[in-house]
């Protein structure tokens, strides 16, 4: 895999841990001039590693005001501007794009501040199906600058990790099949298998010599991030084989209809899943944009009604010091503490172990993704752990991508092409196995306590939700 040659220039806004790990792959598998990047934050973070590298940084933060004349003379057709930032509005930057022909991609699709929490706002309007409903609306007819939105590892790196994993089950079940071409061929591909549930299941054991605090957030990346999506409410792809809405559970009025949310926040709700070093656990339910756009991908539809839909959520077990960190975040009314440490160089064990669960098929659930070690991240990239790795490379990945395909407006990373991204992303992912498991979350429930299952159906959301 040869590099590729961006002669343009290239902004990136936010240089946290993902923005300082981006910087080392991006000039290794991109040939750019670094006096052509520009990095715009809103703290000091990052600046050692933006003058490691020869990189203009600026530290004043954008704003709803002034983002469009700042930018504005820092783009042309044809430019890059690399989203990495929190508070900063997703969707006003890719119309900026859109204006002045930039391709764009970010992480996640981000409001601007308090998006996340107006009080002013529904549930649903702070959601992140809102969020995703109104970047959709941005696609015109016709050419447009790509802006390839939600690639990450998740949202992302899944979204490709799920048809090789579909791909695998096909061959291992004797299902036949080619490698689907378009979106109602990998559907109907999921609904043949059988596939009634899609989990991002994810378990981070990476730990510190340092131990938490009180006071004290930590985690593995962005604790701004994390913590503003965990304050959303917890949101799910809602499957056709699912018997009835939970009791706080609703539909939202407007879009697409693919998904449903909890009258809680993510990082308050916990849900039962499996990976294969950990075997099963309770991970939290924190909402994120691939439960929504994988439910949507997959989508069969008959006459109008839905005839296939898996149900689709995160289940995510970050390290053991951020668990602690959100209780404590909760017993504050979710109030941050007044103190943040993002691990990394005192990182001294551990992986992260990210990937996809497929479960009601003929074979039971099977997981497929990434099992990456500290040790191994460490050898693989200068400012990286694990988990920002699995990122880092998949942010790479889709800016190659990107510029390999730069007309094709605003696209997710379920639209594009798979194999691709894997190709790039594969080096810098540790063992990515695959593992199937007669597990289901009904297993050893019914002997211990007397709990509201459904025994008829396991892959039933109210048997995997903890209550």
């Amino acid at each position: 895999m040869g590099n590729i040659v961006f002669p343009g220039r290239l902004v990136m806004i936010g240089c946290g841990c993902i923005g300082q790990g981006v910087l080392p792959l991006m000039l290794r598998h991109i040939d750019l001039d670094p006096a052509k990047i520009t990095i715009i934050t809103a703290c000091e973070r990052g600046r050692d590693v933006a003058n490691e590298y020869g990189l203009r940084f600026i530290n004043h933060p954008l704003t709803e005001d002034d983002y469009r004349d700042r930018l504005t003379p820092m783009l042309r057709k044809g430019d890059f501007l690399l989203n990495l930032s929190v508070d900063v509005s997703s969707i006003a930057l890719v119309e900026l794009c859109r204006d002045v022909g930039a391709l764009y991609l970010d992480t996640c699709i981000e409001p601007w501040p308090g998006g996340y929490t107006d009080p002013d706002l529904t549930p649903s309007l702070r959601s992140n199906y809102a969020l995703r409903e109104k970047m959709l609306a941005l696609r015109v007819d016709g050419p447009a600058p790509t802006a390839l939105v939600t690639h990450g590892a998740n949202p992302g790196l899944v979204s490709h990790l799920v048809k090789q994993a579909l791909l695998n089950v096909a061959a291992d079940t004797g299902v036949s099949t080619g490698i689907p071409t378009t979106r109602k061929t990998w559907s109907e591909l999921a609904a043949r298998l059988g596939v009634k549930v899609i989990h991002i299941a994810e378990r981070d054991t990476q730990v510190a010599a340092q131990p938490k605090a009180v006071g004290e957030f930590v985690n593995t990346w962005s604790i701004d991030g994390f913590v503003g999506e965990g304050c959303q409410p917890a949101e799910l792809g809602w499957g056709s084989h699912e018997k009835q809405l939970p009791p706080d559970g609703f539909r939202h009025e407007f879009g697409r209809d693919s998904a449903i949310y909890l009258m809680r926040p993510g990082a308050s709700q916990r849900v039962r899943t499996w990976t294969p070093n950990e075997g099963p656990f309770h991970g939290f339910l924190i909402t994120h944009s691939e439960a929504i756009s994988i439910a949507d991908y997959y989508t069969v539809m008959d006459d109008g009604v839905v005839a296939y839909r898996p149900t689709v959520h995160y289940a995510y077990h970050p390290c053991d010091d951020a668990v602690v960190s959100l209780h404590e975040v909760a017993g504050k009314n979710w109030k941050m503490q007044p103190s943040q440490r993002l691990m990394m160089k005192e990182i001294v064990g551990g992986a992260d172990e990210l990937g996809v669960l497929l479960a009601g098929h003929a074979k039971g659930a099977y997981w497929y993704g990434s099992q990456l070690s500290i040790d191994e991240a460490r050898a693989l990239a200068p400012h990286n752990n694990a988990t920002s790795l699995q990122v880092t490379s998949t942010v790479v990945a889709g800016l190659i991508w990107a510029l390999e395909n730069p007309g094709l407006g605003v696209v997710e990373p379920d639209e594009i092409d798979f194999q691709r991204i894997l190709e790039i992303c594969r080096p810098y992912l540790g063992p990515v196995v695959g593992a199937y498991t007669d597990w289901t979350p009904l297993d050893g429930r019914c002997q211990l306590f007397p709990e509201d299952i459904d025994p008829s159906d396991p892959w039933q959301f109210k048997n995997i939700r903890v209550l």
